[in-house]
């Protein structure tokens, strides 16, 4: 029921300016109709009255109710009444014309339903983009580093406060529910190369994925999962990459004070991880060449002060201060960390020279 609801907030939302410019245009319509109507009469009481052509009695009930004075003044009491009844009516008439237009701007409507407009014919006219399902702490930052790649995207929230963060980053939004058909069609899911599901609820996440996965068999779908248990769920509803922020984060932070010499970990897979290693000081490593510590790993390059080296040879001797960027399974890393890292009683004794 809460999941129907939120897709008629959607559609609701996203046609709420349209309809109040379709008002607008049916009552500026009505207006317009009810006003010649009324000149016609006016010209047809005028010719009637005055005994003038009714293209001159024309002319002159709209310069009458123009409230113009440029035609002479009737002669005839019928005539007078014609004239009457046209200013009354025409004032009346421009007088509600005008609330009608300053309505519709005061409103905002007219604003929303143009840049409304403007972002369709943004996502139209995407391809090979990626849709951010969910625009929270996560969504916000796969949006940042997805600009800093220079990659198009699109974001899906349901919050009207994240379309505000949206626009004013000038980034394409749709207010809508991602776990519906038609707000991921809106969205260009048959034209996009991936889409990441970062909702801040798990059920939602699968819900979206569910949906994804059903209209698009080919696309890849990255998820994120708060609980342990949802990550199978999120894999089953067809996620190929299911990311927890918590568990990375925890796990990262755990590596990281358990070995001071990494200053980066990133898994791979299962199996394999790629890790940042500093050269501590006075460490086995020292004086050695990669060739000779590597063991099981592969040295993808090294970081030596303001130089970088991809694939270094070999026979390069380490230096203190030096950082490999290696990757291997956790066991083979952990070979490497130890030769790396700094011995225990140097840096106790550091330690308590600092003290």
């Amino acid at each position: 029921m809460a999941i129907d609801l939120n897709r008629q907030s959607h559609s609701q939302a996203h046609a709420l300016a349209a309809r109040e410019l379709r008002r607008f245009s049916r009552r500026g319509a009505a207006l317009i109709a009810s006003v010649l109507t009324l000149l016609l009469l006016g010209a047809a009481g005028y010719a009637t009255s005055e005994g003038v052509g009714f293209w001159y009695a024309f002319r002159w009930s709209l310069d009458t109710a123009a409230t113009v004075g440029g035609f002479p003044q009737p002669h005839s009491t019928a005539g007078q009444v014609v004239q009457v009844a046209l200013v009354l009516v025409g004032v009346g008439a421009l007088f509600y014309a005008l609330a009608t237009v300053a309505e519709l701007f005061a409103g905002g409507r007219l604003t929303e339903y143009l840049a409304a407009r403007r972002s369709e014919r943004v996502i139209r006219s995407l391809s090979g983009h990626h849709i951010i399902c969910g625009f929270g702490r996560v969504g916000r930052q796969v949006a940042r580093d997805l600009r800093a790649a220079r990659a198009a995207y699109v974001v899906v929230d349901p919050n009207p406060e994240n379309r505000a963060r949206a626009e004013a980053l000038e980034i394409p939004f749709i207010e809508g529910d991602a776990t519906d058909d038609d707000v991921l069609g809106e969205a260009g899911i048959e034209r996009a190369r991936s889409i990441v599901v970062c909702a801040d609820s798990d059920a939602n996440n699968v819900f979206i994925t569910l949906t994804a996965r059903e209209l698009r068999s080919d696309i890849l779908i990255v998820a994120r999962a708060a609980a342990e248990d949802t990550e199978k769920k999120l894999i089953r509803a067809g996620a190929d990459r299911v990311i927890s922020p918590y568990k990375s984060s925890g796990t990262e932070m755990a590596r990281l004070a358990l070995h001071r010499q990494l200053s980066g970990v990133v898994d791979v897979n299962v199996q394999y991880r790629l890790e940042e290693i500093e050269v501590g000081r006075r460490c086995g490593a020292l004086g050695k060449t990669i060739e000779d510590i590597r063991g099981g790993t592969i040295i993808l390059a090294l970081r030596r002060g303001k130089t970088f080296e991809p694939q270094p040879a070999g026979a390069t001797v380490l230096r203190e201060g030096d950082v490999l960027i290696a990757i291997g399974s956790p066991q083979a890393l952990a070979r490497l960390e130890g030769q790396l890292e700094e011995p225990a009683s140097e840096r106790e004794l550091r330690d308590g020279a600092d003290r």
